[in-house]
C-alpha cells in the first residue's frame, strides 16, 4: 500500500462503499423472502459491520504504515489485500448480474421472477467468493509440475537427456515461515532427480529478514551437476524506503550471501562452464534486465564474455522481455529461462490452451516459446505477490528433458 497515495486509497474506499450501497439495495429485495425480522436485521448489521470495518482497516493501515514493524506490515497488507478482493469482486459481479436480471425480468414469467432472480443473484455473488477463497487457501500452494522435452541438434552428446528443473519468484516472505508448505515443493523437485536446478529471481518481496530459517528447507534441494540462480527486480530492495544507502546495501548483500547457505551459485552478469567427458555447456546469468518502470542491472555482453566459445548456452534472465530485446537473432543462446509475470496469478490453462490478462502486457508470459532454433520458457512462479492466491494459474515447477535432435 506504500506505492499508492492517500488520495488513491480514499478513492478505493469510496468505490467499495458505492458498490456496497448498491449491493445492499439488491440484498434488501432478496431478503423479502425471509420471514424472520430478527434474521433480516442480523444480515443487515453484519453486512455493514464488515463494510465499515474493511474501509476503516484500509485507511488506518495506510495512515500508520510507517510506524508498523515491517514483518507485521507485510502480513497485514497481504491479508487485507485478500480480504478486499474476496469482498469487492463478488459484490461487483452480484450487482451486475442481479441488475441485468431485474431490468430484463420481463423475459421471465412474473410468478417465477420472484424466486429465480434472487437465486441467480445470490449464486452469482457466492460462486466467485468461493472461487477466491479456494484460490487463497488451497490453490496458492497447490504446486504443479510442467514437463517439457526440448531437442537441439548441437547439444553435446555427453549431455543427452539432461534433466533441468526451473523454479522462480518464490517471494518467500509470503510463506510466512510455514516451512512445511515449501518442503512439499522441495520433495517434488528432488523426486524429479534433476541434473541442474535453476532459480530465476525474486527470492524475496523486499527484505533479507524474510529469509530467516529458510536455509534449512532450501538447502535440501539436490542436483547432480549444480544449482544456479539470478536476481529478480524485487531482490534489490528498490521498492522499500531505507534510512540510508548503507542499510539498503546491507540488505542486498545479505540476500546475495543467502545463496551460499543453500549451495546455489548466484550469477551476477557471469557465466559458468559445466564439463562432462571433455564436452561443455555454458550457464549464463544476467542480473535483472527490465524495461521501465523496472530497473536495468543486467549486462548480457559482459555475461557472455567467458562463454563465447561454448556452442550450447543456457541463459537465466528474470524478465522475459529480455529475450526479444537482446537474445533472439542476436545471440546463439539455445534456451532462455525467465519468470517475473506469475501468469498474473489469474488465468486459464487447459492442455495447450492458456489465457491470462497479463498477455496484454507481456508477449511471452507463461510456458514454452520458440523462435527458429531458440527457446524461451517463462515460469509461472512458485510464490505469490499482492493478491495472496492463484486462480487458474497454479504455482509452477518446470521440468525439462534436453535431448539431441536430428
Amino acid at each position: 500500500m506504500r506505492s499508492f497515495s492517500l488520495f488513491t486509497i480514499l478513492l478505493l474506499c469510496l468505490a467499495i462503499l458505492l458498490v456496497d450501497i448498491i449491493a445492499f439495495y439488491w440484498l434488501q429485495s432478496i431478503t423479502t423472502l425471509i420471514s424472520s425480522p430478527l434474521l433480516k436485521t442480523t444480515i443487515y448489521v453484519l453486512f455493514w459491520i464488515f463494510t465499515i470495518g474493511l474501509i476503516a482497516a484500509i485507511i488506518v493501515l495506510k495512515t500508520t504504515l510507517d510506524d508498523i514493524n515491517p514483518r507485521r506490515k507485510q502480513l497485514l497488507i497481504s491479508s487485507l489485500y485478500g480480504l478486499t478482493v474476496s469482498s469487492f469482486i463478488p459484490k461487483i459481479i452480484f450487482v451486475i448480474i442481479i441488475s441485468l436480471l431485474f431490468f430484463t425480468r420481463t423475459m421471465i414469467p412474473e410468478k417465477d421472477s420472484l424466486l429465480i432472480v434472487p437465486i441467480i443473484g445470490l449464486f452469482s455473488g457466492f460462486l466467485p467468493f468461493f472461487i477466491i477463497v479456494y484460490a487463497i487457501f488451497k490453490a496458492v500452494y497447490h504446486f504443479k509440475i510442467h514437463h517439457h522435452k526440448i531437442s537441439f541438434n548441437y547439444l553435446p552428446k555427453s549431455f543427452e537427456g539432461l534433466k533441468i528443473v526451473q523454479i522462480s519468484d518464490l517471494h518467500i516472505g509470503g510463506f510466512n515461515y510455514r516451512f512445511k508448505i515449501l518442503e512439499r515443493a522441495v520433495k517434488l523437485i528432488n523426486e524429479l532427480k534433476p541434473d541442474l536446478i535453476f532459480f530465476t529471481g525474486d527470492l524475496v518481496n523486499n527484505y533479507a529478514w524474510e529469509l530467516i530459517g529458510w536455509e534449512n528447507v532450501l538447502n535440501k534441494l539436490l542436483a547432480k551437476n549444480g544449482k544456479y540462480a539470478v536476481l529478480g527486480n524485487h531482490d534489490y530492495g528498490d521498492y522499500s524506503q531505507w534510512s540510508s544507502v548503507k542499510e539498503k546495501e546491507e540488505n542486498f548483500n545479505s540476500i546475495k550471501q543467502f545463496y551460499n547457505k543453500i549451495n546455489f551459485k548466484l550469477l551476477l552478469n557471469q557465466s559458468d562452464i559445466i564439463e562432462v567427458n571433455h564436452e561443455k555447456i555454458a550457464i549464463i546469468g544476467v542480473e535483472n534486465w527490465g524495461t521501465p518502470p523496472f530497473k536495468k542491472y543486467g549486462d548480457l555482453e559482459i555475461s557472455l564474455k567467458n562463454a563465447q566459445h561454448i556452442p550450447f548456452k543456457i541463459l537465466l534472465s528474470h524478465d522475459p522481455t529480455h529475450w526479444n530485446e537482446e537474445v533472439v537473432d542476436k545471440t546463439d543462446i539455445a534456451l532462455t529461462l525467465s519468470g517475473h509475470t506469475h501468469g498474473m496469478q489469474l488465468g486459464f490453462n487447459y492442455k495447450d490452451l492458456k489465457w491470462s490478462p497479463i498477455k496484454y502486457k507481456y508477449q511471452h508470459w507463461a510456458g514454452l516459446y520458440q523462435h527458429n532454433k531458440q527457446y524461451l520458457h517463462v515460469n509461472r512462479g512458485l510464490g505469490w505477490l499482492g493478491f495472496p492466491g492463484r486462480i487458474g494459474m497454479r504455482p509452477e515447477i518446470s521440468s525439462f528433458e534436453v535431448v539431441t535432435g536430428l
